[in-house]
């Protein structure tokens, strides 16, 4: 610790009581101080993303209606369909959140988004693996990633539910590492209070390392599960049980195969899915230029087109080799504000960025990934995450409730129902997992005229 100059983190020592000082050791004691003082001195080199962008090109991938594509849907669904009966599918479930930004003080998947029915985000999910097992009867077993500041509150929350259904030993919950918060001015360590660092989540890449080390990849190569559906928990329309986008990833024999939607504006905030020097990797949309952002093809259309939504397929085998290489998933910095306490035990409420935090990514896996492919959805049909609070201008609860209704009443229609104008509908994933197994469902001629739930 001293070499890098962090002593100040047992300046007031004396004042811990004895638990206090186990807690601080026991931080202090995991932090490889080598390896953050790279990672700070790494921040001060950026990336040439200008660089980067110039060499990129539209990623190869599998288009809605296009004739062309290397398989087609048929063959497609007739692969997903033979990989789920033989029981080779299994999920993961990205739900370390916070509801801090909807003003909802708990973890984010309990969140009520149901447009009629009020339902968790939570249940929403554990309802679809439900329903894929019911269809193929086999089950899906989930692993649920939570974070340190979620996860007692998830897991007392989700047996007091009963898993809403799902079984428990079809469950395997695991919490994500975090990292120390770094002052930008110092290079030095913050503490949160008294006996305690400031520490966040290490991002959503930090779900491979968290899940060897919980024993979820062991068990996932016990039960025999081959290929593994990937989602983040604030997006309810989530088409990771598509039977086209596994059928293709199967297929294509791809190690990571990722959904993408055709952005609607050449510098909507979602990741670019590029293709670099032959490899598929994501650009976030702060570090693309925006001149390139713009860039157009001769029809018109963006040149860079591909927004990722954070929905991915992946294959085990190179799961558990990209964990064995340790170093396939860097650490991205951000500035931000930290609030902690000075040398002298005072509070401070920082009004501008003052510190670094560390984060991994998990579409950083994507350039290490053989014959790696993207799917195009329509985004109306799969994406639309909840992460603001109502009265915002994108991605809160009433919008993403308005994409459920609009979604829900286009499968009616396509099952020969009517729905009067203004008319919520939700279509639990029990009751259908789409319009084709709805049509089975309903009686003909239904026409909806009031808020109707159908489970």
């Amino acid at each position: 610790m001293s070499p890098y100059g962090q002593q100040h983190l047992l300046a007031l020592w004396d004042q811990l009581t004895e638990p206090q000082r186990q807690t601080l050791a026991e931080q202090i004691d995991r932090v490889d101080f080598a390896a953050l003082a790279a990672l700070v001195k790494k921040d001060h080199e950026p990336a040439d993303f200008a660089g980067l962008a110039a060499r990129a090109e539209p990623p190869p991938t599998f288009r809605l209606g296009a004739a062309d594509n290397r398989f087609s849907a048929t063959e497609a669904r007739a692969s997903a369909i033979s990989a789920f009966s033989c029981g080779q599918i299994g999920a993961i479930l990205v739900a370390g959140g916070q509801g801090t930004r909807l003003g909802f003080p708990h973890p984010k998947g309990m969140f009520p988004i149901g447009p009629v029915s009020r339902a968790p985000l939570f249940r929403i999910f554990f309802e679809k693996l439900q329903a894929l097992a019911r269809r193929y009867r086999r089950p899906v077993p989930l692993y649920l990633m939570t974070s340190p500041a979620t996860h007692e509150e998830t897991n007392a929350y989700l047996e007091k539910q009963r898993w809403f259904g799902l079984s428990a030993d079809d469950a395997h919950v695991f919490c994500q590492a975090q990292m120390p918060a770094v002052e930008i001015s110092s290079g030095r360590l913050l503490l949160d209070e008294n006996g305690r660092l400031a520490l966040s989540p290490d991002g959503h890449g930090g779900m491979l390392a968290a899940l060897a080390t919980s024993g979820g990849l062991a068990d996932m190569a016990r039960r025999g599960l081959r290929h593994l559906l990937y989602f983040q928990v604030d997006n309810p329309l989530a088409e990771f049980c598509d039977p086209e986008f596994l059928g293709y990833h199967v297929l294509a024999r791809s190690e990571m195969t990722s959904q993408v939607v055709r952005k609607s504006d050449p510098l909507e905030r979602v990741g670019n899915v590029v293709s670099v020097d032959g490899h598929l990797q994501v650009i976030e949309y702060s570090d693309l230029p925006e001149a390139v952002a713009r860039l157009t093809n001769p029809d018109g259309s963006l040149r860079f087109w591909a927004g990722s939504i954070a929905v991915h397929i992946f294959d085990r085998e190179f799961l558990e080799q990209m964990q064995s290489s340790g170093s396939a998933l860097p650490f991205h910095v951000a500035k931000k504000k930290v609030a902690h306490i000075n040398a002298a035990g005072q509070r401070i409420e920082p009004q501008s960025p003052n510190a670094i935090k560390f984060e991994r990514f998990i579409f950083d896996l994507l350039p290490s990934a053989a014959r790696a492919i993207v799917v195009e959805i329509e985004a109306a049909k799969g994406f639309a995450p909840v992460k603001n609070a109502p009265g915002e201008k994108q991605d809160t609860p009433e919008a993403v409730q308005a994409a459920m209704i609009a979604l829900h009443t286009e499968w009616l229609r396509q099952a020969g129902a009517t729905v009067a104008p203004g008319t919520p509908v939700e279509i639990s994933p029990l009751f259908a997992l789409d319009a084709t197994e709805l049509a089975g469902k309903i009686a003909p001629g239904l026409h909806v005229t009031q808020a109707t739930y159908f489970c």
